[in-house]
């Protein structure tokens, strides 16, 4: 294939590279960019009127929650907790999690990502069926990358007796579950289509300080990466503090659960010298920022941790806490709030867009994937700018970042097409729609108290 007029276009890289001319795809993989000439038989996509960019790497979500938007929307983070994943977490079966999980990968491939990590860590003996082989299941059908942070707690947050119990697990039983799902799923070439990465649910919260390191020490001789939520809002540093006499980073590296195969969600309460830790070891952030407004959580310091060399990536997170979970959005979102916090120096939109590219590969050890350039696997992503929100700008190539709304019009994965021309080849939107409709209303007529 070839790509071809392309004048607004975007290699991913540090420096915010400009991208024009022409891209040509064998085999999946980029062999040649500049002014191309199209060869004989080669199929030629015409990106005229588009923004091209590599595909976008959402680092960190909740696909079962895309069926559970808009409530306890007046509710910060322990009570939207107590309102919505623990409270309808028993109720969420097969189907509701298919159909929320279609959800969430339709929104994000529609804003141009083409790979997903998906942190899920409700598993329970009550469910007669695998989320881990339901997720996989559905992300094969797009033909997006996808990772599953194989996620879970031994201990659950007590919100009272009206409240369910939490789907617990022994650390054993919940090792043999990442143990199990990696020998399945976990692929560790560079362009792997699949990957599993253990991860904890909230170190803090969810886990006996005891159990961390052989937790980290278990998953590393797996062959797997580290990733949790951290650091979520200050109530989370108050309580490590309280509990273990440290903050969240530095208790962290006492547990050996910092690294460069470490990556956290949130870190919006981060000193700067946990952000020189960070730094220093290479660990990673999950850069939340629409779910972290939402819940009035605060703004994770990521300029801060790019500016000492950190790793940063974008994320949606789940959109219980956020009822946009695209890309486009999420990254309008970092951009107007950094500038917002410390001005228009605290963010350019090159920037944005490496973290969500090659940021993103790097937090999640994909390194040929997340940039335009020739041996890169063809992840890449085509914006249409026909929308009237982007009549008048100055610049199209900037649409993406702060439109608020990407719109892609083709996203493909090793040269495969996820999205062509606007439409999800393998999903009718019309039959989602009534999907989401029936399983939303089913999941309503819940009570907001079920028996635990």
């Amino acid at each position: 294939m070839l790509i071809k007029n392309i004048a607004h276009g975007w290699t991913g890289d540090k420096d915010g590279t400009r991208l024009t001319g022409a891209i040509r795809i064998e085999g999946g993989i980029i062999t040649e960019i500049g002014d191309l000439v199209a060869k004989a038989g080669e199929e030629v996509l015409d990106a005229s009127g588009c923004v091209v960019t590599p595909g976008m790497i959402n680092t960190h979500h909740h696909l079962f929650q895309s069926a559970l938007k808009g409530l306890a929307i007046n509710q910060p983070l322990d009570p939207w907790l107590e309102q919505v994943p623990y409270t309808y977490w028993p109720r969420l079966d097969e189907e509701s999690l298919r159909v929320s999980a279609r959800i969430g990968l339709a929104e994000l491939a529609l804003s141009g990502v083409s790979t997903v990590c998906d942190h899920h860590y409700v598993f329970s003996d009550r469910y007669d069926y695998d989320p881990a082989e339901v997720l996989f299941e559905e992300a094969a059908r797009f033909g997006i990358r996808f990772v599953l942070a194989r996620g879970g707690m031994s201990r659950g947050r007590d919100f009272g007796a009206e409240v369910p119990a939490a789907p617990v697990e022994s650390v054993p039983v919940f090792l043999q579950g990442i143990e199990t799902a990696a020998k399945r799923w976990n692929d560790p070439s560079p362009d792997a289509m699949t990957r599993v990465a253990c991860a904890p649910t909230t170190p803090n919260f969810n886990f006996a300080p005891e159990t961390l390191p052989e937790i980290a020490q278990e998953a590393r001789h797996m062959g797997v990466r580290l990733h949790a939520h951290l650091s979520e809002n200050t109530a989370y540093a108050a309580q490590t503090q309280r509990a273990f006499g440290l903050r969240p980073v530095p208790w962290l590296a006492k547990m050996d659960w910092l690294g460069s195969d470490v990556w956290f969600a949130h870190l919006v309460d981060i000193t700067a010298d946990e952000i020189t830790l960070l730094a220093e070891t290479g660990t990673a952030m999950s850069h939340c920022p629409q779910a972290n407004a939402r819940l009035g959580s605060g703004i994770a310091p990521a300029p801060a941790l790019h500016a000492a060399g950190g790793t940063v990536s974008m994320a949606v997170d789940g959109a219980g806490a956020n009822e946009a979970a695209d890309m486009g959005s999420a990254l309008y979102t970092a951009f107007a709030l950094h500038r917002a916090a410390h001005g228009v120096e605290a963010i350019d939109a090159g920037t944005l867009l490496h973290w969500a590219t090659m940021g993103g590969a790097k937090a999640l050890d994909l390194p040929a994937v997340g940039r335009i350039a020739p041996g890169m696997a063809a992840d890449i992503s085509l914006f249409d700018l026909s929308d009237a929100r982007n009549f008048g700008l100055h610049d199209p190539a900037l649409a993406p970042m702060v439109s608020g709304a990407a719109k892609a019009r083709d996203v493909m994965v090793a040269g495969r097409f996820v999205l062509r021309n606007g439409r999800l080849p393998h999903l009718e939107l019309g039959a989602l729609a009534e999907d989401a409709r029936r399983i939303t209303e089913r999941l309503a007529r819940v009570s907001s108290r079920l028996p635990a």
